[in-house]
């Protein structure tokens, strides 16, 4: 099973990633609300255990963005606000149950199953964009029903653009998905590997499918505007 820890406080994230670890789970471990956005939507997890307290936007505020990209995955929340309200308020942004700090760790594992033990919601088999199709559980890409071959920085990055279509998606999110971890790339990555993926990919008789925004980022466009 394979989780995304988000908790920016390293001791903290240190005892929940080492006792999930030791109840083999695999686990990723982000400390922003803009790491976890770009990994969450774009990796194949069964659970996400998040913080609220995030130093660059609180956890409700991307629990409910990840909901309105359509993504189902169990969310556990976690949180030093004990109110009513806030209760309702991290549930009502999408998570599927809420815990509260500090709590003993024998507590989140428990919570954790019995997540996890809830039938999953079905997500669409493959994403469509125009004439593109892409198979997130086979790594597969067809243009016009042709397979595409990509590597698979290509792959990630068209994936990223994918689950977040007619969305305007920074350069700095691009890096911190598909680069993550890596040595500074050069300058202009970025701008080559999209000029390979337009190639690859056509444009389908239309409009082009990936559009850039100076100085912004990248915009991957379903409508085709030259229909």
């Amino acid at each position: 099973m394979r989780v995304l820890l988000v908790e920016d406080e390293p001791a903290a994230a240190w005892v929940v990633e080492t006792g999930l670890r030791e109840q083999s789970f695999s686990v990723d471990v982000c400390r922003t609300g803009r790491a976890a956005l770009a990994r969450a939507g774009s990796c194949d997890y069964q659970l996400l255990v998040l913080d609220v307290g995030l130093p660059d936007r609180d956890g409700l505020s991307v629990c409910r963005e990840l909901r309105e990209r359509g993504l189902h995955t169990p969310v556990l929340m976690l949180t030093a606000r004990d109110a009513v309200g806030d209760r309702v308020a991290g549930l009502d942004a999408g998570a599927d149950d809420y815990l509260v700090k500090p709590y003993e760790f024998s507590e989140l594992l428990a919570r954790v199953r019995a997540l996890l033990r809830r039938p999953a919601r079905l997500e669409p088999e493959t994403l469509e964009v125009r004439h593109v199709s892409i198979t997130p559980r086979r790594k597969e890409v067809r243009s016009a029903g042709a397979l595409v071959e990509l590597t698979a920085k290509e792959y990630l990055l068209l994936e990223f653009l994918a689950r977040r279509r007619s969305e305007m998606v920074s350069r700095e999110e691009i890096l911190d998905h598909v680069w993550a971890g890596e040595d500074e790339p050069a300058s202009n990555v970025i701008e080559v590997y999209v000029s390979r993926l337009r190639r690859k990919l056509g444009d389908g008789g239309g409009a082009p499918l990936i559009h850039t925004r100076r100085g912004l980022g990248y915009v991957l466009d379903p409508r085709d505007d030259g229909a």
